[in-house]
């Protein structure tokens, strides 16, 4: 029997707090333990009650450590600020309401019946790519062969259900790669060995599941990608998320997971302004900080590597050159091999992304 998830509820507006305690108290699956209407109640509510998860306005949270609660972000009306709030303190999710109570109660649920891990082990990186066509994917991809190579259990996660493209890029037929959604029915009872047996292994050695279809995308919620990421994160030394380009409920699920996030850039004024754009929406939230950036596709242009530093403050962790040998790999469905400029390129990133953040 599934159990019935324990819930504090931090919300300012009285009349909204009280139609959310009684639609997850009449749910069935969760129940709301406690309340709380500013930061230093929830703070005390949360000591003293120790719930499964956090159900409040991401302005009274404060950003969540590793082995506490879910929070689940909860706002009647979608803005930038509620958004970089809840990348901030870390939510498994973004809720509206009313419109979204039923994906609400969904992710609380699932908070009561998850199995409870040992410390986080894995380095998370968020590979993310604000512009289309700047080779997210590539980058991805590339890191987790990396990792591999110096002697890490990684794991490659593809959570863009739009545009992810990981199983083309390592030529695997999609009937032969189990994808994130496969594992959403698990999530309440996910461990280590249920995640190990739906991973593909690649012949460089690490392992990967791909991005949900189009038809079974929506079955994907914020909360179940930060269970399957948290249970990577427990059972490897490396975990890569490959993040959709829209600041949406995922997006900000694998960012606010992530211990490193890489923007990936191409040198052309469209890339950095929409690169400009992201980080503009991540600054206020502290995911900024964590922020490094790869330059892709690297050729002669009349913006060079060296603007990275003026528009955006940091040197790139990683320039990796132009190669005629990229494409035809690509249209065969393989990585690049390891040695060669590409590959030096990507064993300098890996190395840089493994260092202390404040120090990379």
């Amino acid at each position: 029997m599934q159990e019935v998830a324990r819930v504090v509820l931090a919300l300012e507006a009285d009349d909204v707090a009280e139609e959310v305690m009684h639609f997850l108290d009449r749910s069935g699956s969760a129940r709301v333990v406690g309340t709380a209407g500013d930061d230093r109640q929830l703070v005390e509510a949360v000591r003293q009650l120790e719930p499964d998860a956090i159900v409040a306005h991401p302005s009274l949270v404060a950003p969540a450590s590793a082995s506490g609660p879910a929070v689940l972000a909860l706002d009647t009306r979608e803005s930038v600020a509620s958004l970089r709030a809840a990348i901030r303190v870390g939510a498994q999710g973004f809720y509206l309401w009313p419109g979204e109570r039923d994906a609400l109660a969904a992710a609380a649920a699932a908070t009561g019946s998850m199995p409870r891990l040992g410390d986080k082990r894995a380095m998370i990186v968020a590979v993310h790519g604000a512009r289309g066509g700047v080779g997210s994917t590539f980058v991805a991809t590339h890191l987790a062969q990396a990792f591999t190579r110096r002697d890490l259990d990684c794991v490659l996660l593809d959570a863009d259900p739009t545009y992810g493209d990981i199983s083309a890029a390592l030529g695997v037929p999609d009937d032969q790669m189990h994808t994130i959604a496969d594992l959403v029915p698990l999530v309440p009872e996910l461990t280590p060995a249920h995640l190990g047996d739906a991973l593909w292994t690649h012949p460089a050695g690490f392992r990967a599941l791909a991005a949900p279809s189009a038809e079974r995308a929506a079955s994907v919620s914020a909360a179940a990608l930060a269970a399957i990421v948290r249970v990577a994160a427990a059972s490897h030394d490396a975990v890569v998320v490959s993040v959709p380009r829209e600041l949406g409920e995922l997006t900000l699920s694998g960012l606010a997971s992530a211990d490193r996030v890489l923007e990936v850039l191409s040198l052309d004024v469209l890339s950095f302004r929409a690169a400009t754009r992201a980080i503009d929406v991540f600054r206020p939230s502290g995911v900024a900080a964590r922020v490094g950036f790869v330059v892709n596709r690297a050729s002669r242009s009349e913006i060079t590597p060296g603007d990275v530093e003026r528009v955006f403050g940091a040197v790139p962790l990683a320039v990796v050159p132009a190669d005629r040998a990229v494409p035809r790999a690509q249209d065969r469905g393989r990585l690049v091999p390891p040695k060669g400029r590409v590959g030096r390129a990507f064993a300098k990133l890996a190395g840089r992304v493994l260092e202390d953040p404040e120090a990379a």
